[in-house]
């Protein structure tokens, strides 16, 4: 069993309430500080605090996910949300000024801290006292979404399914069988479009009022700010989109033909995307949620003890809800619990190879939770999601050698392999769709639902729109991009899957090459955290932070000379 680890600051049974929080950010913030080694307990004291409200906040939205119908979760997730985290802004604000201003800040170590305090200094800057409210609303607002989605199933053959498990009859070689369960699924979609539409529209209204409260033009300027993204610019996004476009969409258009002649189809459709073009059953990895876990921790195992410790430990230690049910959010994420040092790994396993997928993406989180886990301070834990979806996409990758555990046919383990190294190129162009659609939706404020919907098409079709026929299903595809959860939850984080995605190609490559030294840079890049910038953790990992369009095409090459090994 893991524990907690030991408090020094704040009492090891403190309820966590605003009541009992004041009291605190009030000493840190009248303590007097008269030497760099007083700064640095200081720091480690507040450090503290966060770390335990933070796993506070995890558990209230791990709990609410994992069961939507119920309202005592969802008033305790919207408690924090309220009355805690709005009272806590000015606090944080206000700390913040008190280290900036400290004169002993020069005699910390630069190093160590660079990251940290220009982090702190934007935050400085963005803050406004008017946004606490708005930013409040936002966020019980968007909460709404999964309310919504996890509340959605349709009936197939007189049995009632959430989408997630019926998705899995589109893997099925009977196409009238998928025609009518895509339609379905389609038709249960589009009866709360105007519902989610509505949704956005408030979200999209209030984060633009975040926006203009603190000086900008729109909530995508903004958000580049908020984000801290210091290494690159909007301009270096639509290069990045621009690069898919070119080297990416052809060898998948490629693939389409190549899909559309195995099937012996006029035409490709929506619903014959996902079936097996060798006419063979979908791909059964795993027979149910725990053989998941364990076959898991065996793989991991396989490619190093340490990784398949941490996922025995999570498993000791009720640390897994992987199962799909009606009224569980959609979904899946790694969620870490700062005090506790692991990760809580939600998702909803319907018993298909894209839930062997999700579980080592996860995995690759939750790999990295624990090598950050002792960290000096809980903001070297906050990676960006550049980095932390570096640490789940190469682990997609890594495991694929030993994925032996899941399949003991060799024709299906080829069979997941080009599955897998085909979903990692169709990655890119959807991250690219998904992040224009959001540049144009924030530099577009005053849009209307149609304006909205003619953007998404406009923007869906230079990217092959699937590479189906969309002519008889129209608003379906008009509406595709209500599927994205991001959009709705955490706007502008979806670029960084495909600049991770990149990256894991590299990490991969050089695992591929030569998988012990491969392995250790990757481990060593992770645990920095995020004490060193996106560009010395990549190259630490012994790979480029580049998106330039020849190398998008160098590391394309090299996925699609991996898939011609496996033929």
């Amino acid at each position: 069993m893991i524990h907690k680890k030991t408090r020094k600051y704040i009492p090891a049974t403190l309820d966590i309430k605003w009541e009992t929080l004041e009291p605190f950010y009030k000493e840190l913030l009248d303590r007097p500080i008269n030497s760099a080694q007083e700064l640095e307990k200081w720091l480690h004291d507040r450090s503290e605090l966060e770390a335990a409200l933070e796993e506070d906040s995890a558990w209230r939205y791990i709990r609410m996910t994992c069961d939507t119908t119920s309202e005592e979760l969802l008033q305790s997730f919207q408690y924090f949300a309220t009355e805690i985290s709005p009272k806590i802004a000015p606090y944080d604000n206000g700390l913040n000024k008190k280290l900036v201003a400290s004169p002993y800040i020069d005699q910390l170590d630069g190093e160590k801290y660079f990251v940290f305090l220009r982090a702190i200094k934007k935050s400085l800057e963005l803050f406004r006292e008017e946004n606490i409210p708005v930013q409040t609303e936002i966020q019980v607002e968007q909460q709404k979404y999964q309310s919504i989605t996890g509340a959605m199933s349709v009936h197939i053959d007189d049995k009632e399914y959430t989408l997630e498990q019926a998705s899995v009859f589109l893997k099925g070689t009977d196409r009238s069988k998928r025609q009518e369960v895509w339609e379905k699924i389609t038709g249960r979609r589009l009866q709360e479009k105007d519902t989610l539409d509505t949704l956005f529209d408030h979200l999209r209204k209030l984060r633009h009022k975040v926006a203009l409260n603190a000086g900008f033009e729109n909530f995508r300027d903004y958000m580049f700010q908020a984000l801290g993204r210091f290494d690159y610019t909007p301009q270096d996004c639509y290069a990045f989109h621009e690069a898919i476009e070119k080297e990416i969409v052809p060898i998948l258009r490629e693939q389409a033909e190549k899909r559309q002649k195995a099937l012996n189809l006029p035409a490709l459709k929506p619903w014959d995307m996902d079936v097996d073009v060798s006419g063979k059953p979908a791909l059964k990895p795993f027979q149910n949620g725990n053989d998941l876990i364990e076959k898991s921790i065996q793989c991991f195992s396989n490619i190093n003890r340490y990784l398949g410790e941490r996922l025995e430990i999570m498993k000791d230690n009720n640390l897994f809800d992987v199962e799909s049910r009606k009224g569980k959010a959609p979904g899946g994420y790694n969620y870490p619990l700062s005090e506790t040092g692991a990760p809580f790994i939600f998702m909803n396993s319907v018993n298909t190879f894209r839930d062997l997928t999700t579980m080592v993406h996860e995995g690759g989180h939750a790999v990295h939770t624990f090598l950050t886990a002792d960290l000096e301070l809980n903001d070297f834990k906050h990676c960006p999601s550049e980095v932390a979806e570096l640490a789940s996409m190469s682990m997609e990758l890594i495991s694929m050698d030993n994925w032996n555990v899941f399949f003991d046919n060799e024709e299906d383990l080829k069979r997941a392999k080009r599955d897998q190294l085909f979903d990692v190129l169709k990655t890119l162009p959807w991250v690219a769709v998904v992040d224009q659609f959001q540049h144009w939706i924030y530099t577009n404020p005053d849009h209307t639902d149609a304006d909205r919907h003619a953007a998404w098409m406009e923007i869906y079709e230079p990217f092959g729109a699937g590479f189906v026929d969309w002519s008889n299903h129209p608003d379906a595809e008009a509406n595709l991009w209500q599927k994205q959860l991001h959009i709705f939850e955490v706007p502008f984080y979806y670029i960084e899957y495909g600049m991770a995605q990149l990256g894991a190609i590299a990490v991969w490559k050089n695992y591929k090459e030569n998988p012990e030294k491969g392995l250790q840079q990757y481990l060593d890049a992770l645990k920095l955290g995020y004490t060193k910038t996106i560009k010395e953790i990549y190259e630490t990992a012994g790979i480029k932070f580049d998106f330039s369009a020849e190398y998008v095409k160098e590391l394309a090459e090299f996925v699609k000379g991996e898939l011609d090994k496996i033929g």
